[in-house]
């Protein structure tokens, strides 16, 4: 069993260093993380896996409406962990994709 993750934990430079540790010199030339804002408002992630420890694995696909503001969506697919949520739900999704890549390890 995983230890849970502390949410006051830093994650944004938990994901740092995850991009890091993919570098190599080629992986960082075709793949890479992608974070934008979205209209409806919220956040959209991009994540690639490809060529990582993670390629293969499985993952269950997240679909949580708490409200309007309040929700998160994640999932796998060609090679990306894709992660959407609400405005004040960027956190979340970064801990959606910690909590996979951390237990697939």
């Amino acid at each position: 069993m995983s230890k849970p993750i502390p949410f006051k934990q830093d994650h944004l430079a938990w994901i740092e260093d995850w991009f890091t540790r993919q570098c190599d010199g080629d992986w960082e030339h075709e793949y890479g993380i992608k974070v934008e804002t979205s209209d409806n408002p919220g956040w959209i992630v991009e994540i690639d896996y490809v060529g990582t420890y993670l390629e293969g694995r499985n993952f269950l696909t997240v679909d949580i409406e708490r409200s309007e503001n309040d929700w998160l969506k994640c999932r796998i697919e060609s090679g990306k962990f894709k992660g959407s949520g609400g405005p004040r739900n960027l956190a979340e999704v970064l801990i959606t994709f910690r909590h996979w890549a951390e237990t697939q390890t």
